[in-house]
C-alpha cells in the first residue's frame, strides 16, 4: 500500500487562544506555531488563511476535548463547530483527535523545560496541538504500518 505523505497543520481549540502546530507524516516531525488569539473561539480567519497559505497543509487535525469518561464536553461542540469551519472556508479536510490531557501534558512539559508555570504569559496552546498532531501521527503511523513477515 502507498502511502499519500502530507503536510498536517493541529489545532488545539480554546475560546481565548487557539493553539496551532504544523507537521510531516513521512518525516514525523512536528513543531508548534504562534498561537492565535480567538474572541469566543472565532480566530482571526485573515491570520489563519496566511497560516495555511505558507505551509499549505493537506489536511487539519482538531483536537476533540472529550470528558475523562469519554462522553462530549460542553467544548466538544465548539471545537467540533470549528472544525466545521475551517473545513468550510478552507476547503481542507479535517479529522478530531481525542485529546485528554493535552494541555495537561503541554504545561508538565514546559514545566520540565525550566518555565515557571505563568501560562498566560507564556501559553501552552500551541504546544499541546503539537501533541495532538503527534497523537495523530502515531495512529496514522499505526493504521497503516506494513506487516513484514
Amino acid at each position: 500500500m502507498t502511502k499519500n505523505h502530507r503536510t498536517v497543520m493541529a489545532f488545539d481549540f480554546g475560546l481565548r487562544q487557539i493553539g496551532v502546530a504544523t507537521g510531516n507524516d513521512l518525516l514525523n516531525t512536528t513543531q508548534p506555531l504562534p498561537v492565535l488569539r480567538a474572541k469566543d473561539g472565532l480566530p482571526d480567519w485573515r491570520l489563519l488563511e496566511t497560516l495555511v497559505e505558507k505551509w499549505r497543509p493537506d489536511l487539519f487535525v482538531v483536537g476533540d476535548p472529550l470528558n475523562m469518561d469519554g462522553s462530549d464536553s460542553k467544548l466538544c461542540l465548539l471545537a467540533r463547530k470549528f472544525a466545521r469551519r475551517l473545513h468550510g472556508r478552507l476547503g481542507v479536510k479535517v479529522v478530531m483527535v481525542d485529546e485528554r490531557l493535552s494541555s495537561f501534558e503541554a504545561k508538565q512539559t514546559s514545566r520540565e523545560q525550566g518555565h515557571r508555570g505563568d501560562f498566560k504569559k507564556q501559553p501552552v496552546d500551541s504546544l499541546a496541538a503539537e501533541l495532538i498532531l503527534q497523537t495523530w501521527l502515531e495512529e496514522y503511523r499505526e493504521a497503516y504500518s506494513v506487516q513484514r513477515p
